[in-house]
């Protein structure tokens, strides 16, 4: 239901500016100011990846694009980094980062799903995926990456509470997670407010609805699943929580103006609940905005690529071929929006602390 329908809505109510209110805040900044991502087919170079030796259909996995085959070709027993998508994104967000994981030789897929069902069943859905996936390729070592809505389901995904005794456990695990809202989003508060249900005459249960689908009490402050999310389970080797400043950020610019900001959590929403800190938990901020962290829009996500490689999860290129992997990085990042800007990549990025 578009946003203009529920003014209408509200407006009947005679409750005026009390709905109003309410209406501008549940304008959810997890995916309400994300734009829809656009449809990438294109399929990844595999030029540089071990010869696959296993061909694999599993829900919810495939490529990194938004091609209609979803068949997995994977070398059995290699490493497999598994990204997963926030808000208004699909598979095909993640191209150009599994294209980076390729030019490597290291092997990145993308865990597909629904953004506006319910993140405790979505994350379900992906243990039981990451189970098919580790027992039928030998048990390789799998990283995690989640950004945003898609960092809560990643880590929820391997947490003790939805399987003890699975395959996935017999699998070494590192999860990675960029700029989740761990501590709920404060957008979303008055979903769970019973206050503003009376104020609202009920009508902010459907609206919380009609804005964000099935999960729309799930990303609030007040859920389970953000106050009891349960911990990790001890197969699990490590949580790098990269958390994002994103005061100040630009995700768009025209004639060196900010045309829309790249603000969508504050370092709050994104901070772990204090009862699941644990010596597992590593957390580093960065600054950078919310999209331009994954390199979406006018980026090329220097930042994160620098840190993935300085944590050892991607490879750095061997000098020889620095001149192709920057040519790599602005072919993907920013021909795919028309630009043709030559960026620095060999600066240090913003980091923040590391805790």
């Amino acid at each position: 239901m578009p946003f203009r329908s529920l003014a209408v809505i509200a407006s009947k109510t005679r409750m005026g500016g009390n709905i109003h209110l309410l209406l501008g805040t549940l304008l959810l900044s997890a995916c309400m100011s994300m734009q829809k991502s656009p449809i990438n087919t294109q399929a990844i170079d595999t030029r540089y990846l071990p010869s696959p030796d296993i061909q694999l259909v599993i829900d919810g996995l495939g490529p990194c694009t938004d091609a209609g085959d979803r068949t997995l070709r994977l070398k059995s027993g290699e490493p497999v980094n598994i990204l997963v998508h926030g808000c208004y994104a699909s598979a095909g967000r993640f191209r150009a980062l599994a294209q980076v994981f390729a030019f490597q030789g290291q092997q990145a897929i993308c865990y597909n799903y629904d953004d506006r069902a319910s993140l405790a069943v979505v994350a379900r859905d992906l243990r039981q995926s990451l189970d098919s996936l580790a027992g039928l390729t030998g048990h390789p070592e799998i990283t995690l990456i989640g950004h945003s809505q898609g960092g809560l389901i990643a880590r929820h995904a391997l947490t003790t509470g939805i399987a003890e005794t699975s395959d996935l456990n017999q699998t070494r695990q590192q999860l990675i997670t960029l700029s989740a809202p761990f501590s709920g989003i404060r957008a979303a508060d008055h979903c769970a407010s019973h206050t503003a249900r009376i104020i609202s005459l009920g009508l902010v249960i459907p609206i919380c609805m009609a804005i964000s689908g099935d999960k729309w009490l799930e990303i609030t402050h007040a859920s389970d699943f953000i106050r009891r999310p349960g911990r990790l389970h001890p197969s699990v080797e490590e949580h790098l929580l990269i958390a994002t400043d994103e005061a100040g950020s630009c995700r768009t610019r025209t004639d060196d103006q900010c045309r829309e900001d790249d603000y969508v959590f504050s370092l709050a929403e994104q901070k772990l609940p204090p009862t699941l800190t644990s010596p597992l938990v590593r957390q580093i901020t960065l600054k950078a905005g919310h999209t331009e962290i994954v390199g979406i829009g006018e980026h090329i996500p220097e930042v994160l690529i620098r840190t993935l490689q300085e944590e050892g999860i991607l490879g750095k290129p061997e000098p020889a071929r620095m001149s192709a992997y920057d040519n790599l990085l602005k072919t993907l990042y920013l021909s795919e929006w028309g630009r043709t800007a030559t960026r620095n990549l060999n600066h240090v990025p913003a980091r923040i602390h590391s805790d």
